[in-house]
């Protein structure tokens, strides 16, 4: 089976879906470009299988090359038979070809080569072949040798036996069927390593735990690594061990031999359990491990998505808020544009507590500036804070909403270089409330600035491949960022950069132009730029918009290759440029009666009519239009205030393996778990809900001691509910809802207090 075959059955795709994807990739284009302008060629594949392929393809081909090495060492060797090099090449794993490959490869000195080395050989073949009608102590003594250190029948038959367990370890077949029963059978096993603390921690659950290897869900594997490398687990793989040992005792002794059967059952009990089990467990844990990421990047992947794709506050002066005790709360004004208009540091909280002292100033500023926004950044202080927020705005005759936003990330991005030359003259807890501010007014903008695994949504970003994760993550914001469109004239280094064949050089070359010779007009100006090739345009020109330049088409999804058959169509069905500048061409796809024969007519694929259709109908449309609007908030809520049955109004903040977390107004998100998320079986919380959605919640249960609020989304009513809430409540950053690690409330993304603790 060819790699496209391959990759065709793995995705349910078509084989020539895969070939022309292939292609594609080949040539140099990006992910981004071919899922949005090359969708006749490769039948329309989105983004998220064309990275799905491409993961593949890399892998699939470095399988192959793995393959080449080895055959070319084994052949090297004059050990390379027919059978063996079916075997290689139809090997589908990297572990298959090790397997394969291990009787071969170079080893470091063992004692099995010891033994070897002390022509020991003879012995372990008599020994292996189970001929001989004579005791092994009497065939042992052919084998001493004072020359060569063998000088007793006991180090002879066990260098014998040395040889023997390692020939047995050595076997693909037999390695194979013990990683595959262990898998099956096996448990995994964890334990407090000092058994005599009584101290409670975050790993109580896992102190005397016990699951089925089939049944460890990903993030309990987590959780158990995170401890074991903390040193407060030990973890353990218990396999079927007598089975296994039955198993290899019947492939190796083929004979009843009384002679050669007891040295053999030793051999194989020691090939096992010194030279197979130990591996086997690597590799299973390894691959426990694999999967359990590979589940959590997916999950960090939806998530991150639905975060960056929250529909933007525009036409808003926002106040960004960043909270703080000792050193004072910092403010930061910021226009419509996202420019900084102001900054103040003021000191409502602890230990100075200034409050009103501080509302003045913020009645100042509120009125000067014409503020309709705060923004509250999540961190330290930010109960204290919000509780001054909902004061003032009871005492000020202008309507103000207020918001909360997670700060994660903001702190390591405000001390950056990047802040630093964008905010040359403000200090860092000014730009993180300028930050703050501007999360609100254009998530993606913002956040783009940020290493997505800061971001932090999910659970257990940092205990796993973060080379992988960042990879996936950068992924999901190129898509994020091409899906929506970036206005050339504005956007950041930070921005442009994701943008589809636009690098970090580029993105500050085409800033660096900008700034030279003022606005670019048209698209094709772009090719001016140092270093931005024809290539490099064909990549990112339809992701770039121009507002207000030479060419309307310039601030649309059209792509400039597609410039000819888009005004070919608006003249054939009576519309003008100057229809499109005005808000689009309305109407349009209703006048395209046979769409497969105007393609045809305009030299187009019909896909692309369709899509050329849709931009000219409503060009500059942001698709994050469609999501849910975030909740402002003008007051607040107590967890006292909650009881068992009270219906809120909430927003997801975070999803995770075993459910989600839902703002609902307190200081605490509260725990959706995945029994309570639907009346039907849910297979995966993403299967539900994502970030951003805005839910009906019903409270189940609450426990302030250990701030833990327990919430339904089930259908059936609770007897004696009381009372509802209009959703008018504050929205908490995402994270707060995972364990808490002692940071005066500060998130930290799903440590293990999120995995069993909270089940």
């Amino acid at each position: 089976m060819t790699i496209a075959q391959t990759i065709a059955k793995e995705l349910n795709i078509k084989v020539t879906q895969v070939e022309a994807a292939v292609t594609l990739i080949d040539e140099g284009n990006t992910i981004p470009f071919i899922a949005r302008y090359r969708k006749e060629v490769t039948g329309q594949l989105n983004d998220e299988q064309l990275r799905d392929l491409h993961e593949r393809l890399t892998y699939l081909r470095n399988l192959e090359e793995k393959k080449q090495q080895v055959l070319a060492t084994i052949e090297e060797q004059g050990k390379l038979t027919d059978e063996l090099r079916a075997a290689i090449e139809a090997a589908t794993t990297m572990v298959a070809v090790e397997d394969l490959y291990r009787p071969y490869r170079p080893k470091r000195r063992t004692r099995a080569t010891d033994a070897k080395e002390k022509g020991l050989d003879g012995l372990a073949a008599i020994l292996t072949m189970q001929y001989t009608d004579k005791p092994m102590e009497v065939e042992a003594q052919g084998y001493l040798s004072e020359e060569k250190g063998v000088t007793d029948v006991k180090q002879a038959l066990q260098g014998a036996m040395d040889i023997v367990a390692e020939s047995v370890s050595d076997s693909a077949d037999y390695r194979n069927y013990i990683r595959g029963i262990t898998m099956k059978n096996g448990m995994l096993r964890s334990e407090a390593k000092d058994k005599t603390s009584s101290e409670p921690t975050v790993y109580d659950m896992y102190k005397e735990f016990s699951s089925p290897l089939t049944k460890m869900s990903g993030y309990r594997v987590l959780a158990v690594n995170r401890g074991e490398n903390e040193k407060v687990l030990t973890v353990s793989i218990e396999a079927p061990e007598e089975d296994i040992l039955r198993y290899l005792e019947k492939q190796v002794i083929v004979r009843d031999n009384p002679n050669t059967t007891p040295y053999l059952q030793l051999a194989v009990a020691d090939a096992y359990r010194r030279l197979i089990a130990p591996s086997i467990e690597r590799e299973i844990r390894n691959a426990l491990t694999e999967d359990a990421e590979d589940g959590a990047i997916k999950v960090f992947d939806k998530n991150l998505e639905q975060l960056l794709m929250q529909p933007p506050i525009t036409g808003k002066v926002v106040l960004g808020w960043d909270p703080a005790f000792r050193t004072g709360c910092k403010l930061a004004v910021v226009d419509s544009t996202g420019k900084v208009l102001y900054t103040h540091v003021i000191y409502p909280t602890e230990p100075q507590k200034k409050i009103e002292e501080s509302k003045v100033m913020l009645k100042k500023i509120i009125a000067h500036f014409g503020v309709d926004l705060i923004s509250l950044g999540n961190g330290t202080a930010s109960r204290e804070s919000e509780k001054v927020i909902v004061e003032l705005l009871s005492e000020i005759p202008r309507k103000v909403s207020y918001a909360i936003v997670s700060e994660a990330g903001a702190s390591v991005y405000s001390a950056s270089k990047l802040a630093t030359e964008e905010f040359p003259k403000l200090d860092v807890g000014a730009r993180s409330a300028a930050s703050i501010a501007r999360r609100l007014q254009d998530p993606l903008a913002e956040l783009v600035k940020i290493e997505p695994q800061a971001i932090g949504v999910g659970q257990y970003q940092h205990d796993m491949n973060q080379k992988k994760l960042a990879e996936n993550l950068g992924g999901v914001v190129e898509d994020c960022v091409n899906r929506v469109g970036v206005d050339v004239n504005t956007a950041s280094v930070s921005l442009l950069e994701y943008v589809s064949g636009i690098n970090k050089t580029l993105a500050k070359n085409i800033v660096s132009y900008r700034e030279e010779n003022g606005s670019f007009r048209s698209r094709k100006e772009l090719l001016k730029v140092a270093k931005l090739g024809p290539k490099a345009f064909e990549q990112c020109a339809g992701f770039l918009r121009i507002r207000g330049g030479n060419e309307v088409l310039d601030n649309t999804g059209v792509h400039p290759e597609s410039y000819g058959a888009a005004y070919a169509l608006l003249e054939k069905l009576g519309f003008t440029s100057e229809d499109i500048a005005a808000g689009g061409a309305k109407g349009m796809r209703g006048k395209v009666k046979d769409t497969a024969a105007m393609a045809k007519e305009l030299g187009i694929g019909e896909i692309t009519l369709t899509d050329i259709i849709g931009e000219l109908e409503k060009p500059s449309r942001d698709p994050r239009e469609d999501m849910p609007k975030p909740i402002l908030r003008s007051d607040v809520l107590e967890m006292s205030d909650l009881k068992p049955g009270m219906v809120l109004k909430g927003t997801v903040r975070n999803v995770i393996d075993f459910g989600a977390f839902v703002d609902i107004g307190v200081h605490q998100d509260g725990l959706v778990h995945i029994s309570e998320l639907s009346d039907s079986y849910v297979k995966h919380p993403l299967d539900v809900v994502k970030i951003g959605d805005i839910v009906d919640v019903r409270v189940l249960s609450v426990d302030e001691k250990r701030g833990r609020i327990q919430l339904s989304m089930k259908s059936e009513t609770t007897p004696g509910a009381t009372g509802t809430q209009n959703g008018n409540r504050r929205p908490d950053g995402n994270g707060r809802n995972n364990a808490n690690d002692g940071r005066n409330g500060r998130p930290n993304n799903g440590r293990p207090g999120n995995a069993g603790n909270r089940r």
